[in-house]
């Protein structure tokens, strides 16, 4: 299976880079279709043109965005420089407590 992953720059980034290697989300319908060994394709915003592809080496599940964040190094799954806090706080721009509650999150470890 092949999941695409937007990301503003910043983020794309650090990908490109080989920092960030673990993408956060809420464990839905879309990622609980995930395995080991599918592809994630991250489309650099706001053109999608740029594109880098990863394989997904594991699949980690967490009731919580703050239980993640307490597992990980800041630098592997957003920003430097951002606070576990700063973190929380982005995270609930794009995921609202209820969807956290309802479906949990994931980390998903790629290459």
């Amino acid at each position: 299976m092949e999941m695409k992953v937007h990301l503003h720059p910043d983020v794309f980034d650090i990908v490109s880079d080989g920092v960030k290697d673990i993408e956060v989300r809420v464990n839905d319908l879309k990622r609980r279709k995930l395995s080991v060994g599918d592809t994630l394709v991250f489309l650099k915003r706001p053109d999608e043109v740029e594109k880098i592809e990863k394989k997904v080496k594991a699949l980690e599940y967490y009731d919580s965005f703050l239980e993640l964040v307490d597992h990980y190094d800041m630098k592997r799954i957003y920003l430097d420089g951002y606070t576990k806090e700063m973190y929380l706080k982005e995270m609930h721009r794009f995921y609202t407590k209820e969807e956290e509650k309802e479906w949990g999150v994931v980390a998903i470890i790629f290459e």
